[in-house]
């Protein structure tokens, strides 16, 4: 039963690893046209308990992507400077998107992970009642 129970807990923390980068990318997407935005980028980072490599997975540090940001054109704009220039966002929404479509993919598959190892265990539980 300790396998089940290892494997319900990697796969929760996948699901919750993958729900938190999901967040992430929503806050870019919501941003991506404030100027001077940075997008977010977030790592993985394995989790270690007691010095012994668990398997499970958490969000790392988030960091902001220090590429250009994008130079728009309007003299409008109450952040243009005297050539009528600001700076917009770096966030690019067709990345924002393939990363969204990963992380829900990804959380999917943990799901399944998931699901599987508890009807596993339900089935052993099942068998030795007999």
């Amino acid at each position: 039963m300790a396998d089940f129970s290892s494997a319900l807990s990697l796969s929760a923390s996948g699901m919750s690893a993958q729900a938190q980068r999901l967040r992430h990318v929503s806050e870019n997407i919501a941003n991506a046209d404030t100027p001077g935005y940075h997008r977010k980028t977030a790592t993985f980072e394995e989790v270690v308990s007691a010095g012994q490599h668990t398997g499970q997975v958490a969000l790392g540090q988030v960091n902001l992507d220090r590429t250009a940001l994008t130079r728009i054109y309007d003299p409008g704009h109450p952040l243009a400077d005297e050539g009528g220039y600001y700076d917009g966002s770096n966030v690019d929404l067709v990345v924002e998107i393939a990363d969204a479509r990963e992380a829900q993919r990804s959380y999917e598959a943990n799901l399944r992970m998931f699901d599987q190892a508890r009807q596993m265990s339900s089935a052993l539980l099942d068998l030795l009642r007999r």
